[in-house]
């Protein structure tokens, strides 16, 4: 643990004197240039792996800087703590001192996350940390245990998902800089509330990216929908590994955050013998036992490669939670029926109760969207090592047009999904909004400068689109595109949204309330899937009870014999009821069981009966 310890990278204010730091080894050559309050060049120097440092009196926070190589190209700071002027301006020295009060905080089980993902710039009308903090009693009333907010490191402009990010240690100025973030993890922890933050170690956004004049982050071996790979197995990438393991520590040390979600860790390419991710989890999982605190990794995947989240000493990088995008294909396929793209390869409810039984539904299968067998078995894992949704980023952003399920499917169906996530084995995660039935889009939006990559962007979301026949794309750079991603909260007060509301709250309250639904099993379930009649059965167990949920996918209702267990059944929750504006129910409050149960299910309704 030791060789992590020390920060190395960026600058180190203490006491009216900074400590600078950079990796730049093909440069004979860097000065430090400090452009305010006044001019000031220092050479530093450098050692045999290629750091650059410099110990500077006279230095206080709010002092700007670049770097200057060979004497030629000035850049910012690679690991610069702020920008505030933006990617191509100066950065700043900045006092990480912050008046925590969480020193009784040690995070949360893993068991017990229920993620709420936000984009902090559209979640309110202002788009900042400071003004996230007046939602969080809301929040903590819906049930939900954690906060997951999307990339929140320096990008171009004001407006962007994140993922263009290239100061990967710089907080977003627009959004509150690291003051701003540190205020809103401090107010999460004072309620019990973990925060969750996506980070990305697969590519650098294409606006203001300068890694590569420093250093050989960057490999031509291997290439990414981004571009050339980072560099994490050929030469010189011990210290490339180096800064990316850095920057997971700052978040953890530094802004005291519970959880990172690894963003599309299959664009990691890397062949060594010990792979990053598996160098990082051990890194990470060291220093949350020095620290006495639950920290833990939750990877975005493609692959369906189980050895990301298998302990080590089974084979696997060790790992922590995935996100699991098939449970999330085979229930969008069925919910609308789409079978374009991706979702030509679901559309059964076999394939929503493998999810259920496995995690995986593609374990080896040959997938017809990829044209090859896809995935291996992920049988053996323990339930609380997926995370599970109806929606996310992804999944609405990259529709064309960014529809949240709200516009793509009825009120009663919006219950079912719902249903599914919260009542699942698996940790759920609710993406902002869908908790009312928020009815703004989720478009993709970015603020670039250049004139060149704003045109290749235009382009490049209309290739991606061929696949799904949707028409035409908007334009990310529209300003107006980013304004219509705002969340309108005042929804929730009123109709049906008001309803749903009410609906997440109560299903999040049985999950913790019911012990075979928060044990989070796969070995207490029996998931049964009747293709004709559109019902999926699943059934938990576990602690002295028993749980029992029936969906029906069907426009029509439908009569199916169940194999409800002999005994007396209570009825818990009925997404028919009136009570959430469904079109009625005639299932009893109690029900005897011989063994089978013939249960009379309304259209695209669920109903969850339990019995000691």
């Amino acid at each position: 643990m030791s060789h992590w310890q020390e920060t190395l990278l960026g600058p180190l204010y203490s006491e009216g004197q900074c400590r600078f730091c950079v990796w730049a080894p093909h440069h004979k050559k860097v000065e430090l240039r400090i452009v305010a309050p006044r001019e000031r060049i220092v050479t530093l120097e450098h050692d045999e792996r290629g750091y650059h440092r410099a110990t500077v009196e006279g230095v206080e926070p709010g002092a700007l800087y670049f770097y200057r190589m060979d004497g030629q190209k000035e850049r910012p700071d690679p690991a610069s703590r702020f920008q505030p002027h933006g990617v191509h301006g100066p950065s700043q020295v900045m006092d990480s001192r912050f008046s925590w009060q969480d020193q009784q905080w040690r995070g949360i089980g893993l068991k017990d996350y229920i993620i709420y993902e936000v984009h902090v710039g559209t979640f309110t009308p202002e788009g900042t940390f400071d003004a996230m903090i007046s939602y969080l009693d809301e929040l903590k009333e819906l049930g939900v245990t954690a906060l997951e907010l999307m990339p929140v490191n320096q990008f171009p402009g004001e407006k962007n998902w994140g993922y263009d990010g290239v100061q990967l240690f710089a907080v977003q100025n627009s959004y509150g800089g690291l003051e701003g973030l540190k205020r809103l993890v401090n107010a999460c922890h004072g309620k019990g509330l973990a925060v969750v933050l996506d980070v990305v170690y697969n590519h650098l956004g294409p606006e203001g990216n300068c890694l590569g004049d420093y250093a050989p982050y960057f490999t031509e071996r291997y290439k990414t929908p981004w571009g050339p790979a980072l560099n994490f197995d050929g030469p010189h990438s011990d210290e490339v590994r180096r800064f990316f393991i850095e920057n997971a520590l700052y978040w953890l040390n530094e802004f005291h955050v519970d959880a990172l979600r690894l963003d599309a860790v299959h664009a990691i390419l890397d062949r060594s013998p010990r792979p990053f991710l598996e160098e990082l989890a051990t890194v990470v999982h060291e220093q949350a036992q020095a620290l006495n605190r639950q920290i833990y990794l939750m990877p975005e995947s493609a692959t369906n490669d189980a050895r990301i989240i298998r302990e080590r000493e089974l084979g696997g990088y060790g790992l922590d939670a995935q996100w699991n995008d098939d449970f999330h294909h085979a229930l969008h396929a069925l919910l609308t029926n789409e079978r374009a793209g991706y979702y030509q390869d679901y559309g059964t409810l076999q394939n929503l109760a493998k999810a259920f039984r496995e995690g995986f539904v593609y374990s080896g299968e040959y997938s017809p969207y990829r044209q090859h067998r896809h995935g291996v078995s992920s049988k053996d894992l323990p339930a609380e090592r997926f995370v599970v949704f109806s929606q996310n980023h992804d999944q609405v952003g990259n529709r064309m047009r960014g529809e949240r399920l709200s516009q793509l499917v009825s009120f009663e169906r919006l219950k079912v999904a719902a249903g599914l996530v919260i009542l699942s084995p698996f940790l759920p995660l609710l993406f902002m909004g869908e908790e009312y039935g928020e009815t703004a889009p989720f478009p993709y939006f970015v603020s670039h400068s250049d004139s060149d990559l704003i045109e290749a962007v235009r382009n490049g979301r209309r290739e991606e689109f061929g696949a799904f026949e949707w028409g035409d794309a908007p334009d990310p750079q529209d300003e107006a595109i980013f304004w219509s991603a705002k969340l309108n909260h005042t929804l929730r007060l009123e109709g049906n949204h008001r309803i749903l509301w009410d609906f997440y709250k109560e299903m999040i309250r049985l999950r913790k309330g019911i012990p075979p639904l928060s044990n989070l099993s796969k070995e207490t379930q029996e998931v049964l899937a009747y293709e004709q009649s559109k019902i999926l059965f699943i059934r938990h167990w576990g602690h002295g009870e028993e749980v029992a949920a029936v969906f029906n996918f069907g426009e029509s209702d439908v009569s199916e014999e169940l194999p409800f267990p002999k005994g007396h059944w209570q009825k818990r929750l009925d997404s028919a009821e009136e009570r959430w504006n469904g079109p009625g129910s005639s299932h009893p409050k109690k029900l005897t069981s011989e063994g089978k149960v013939s249960l009379d299910l309304s259209p695209e309704a669920f109903v969850l009966f339990t019995r000691p």
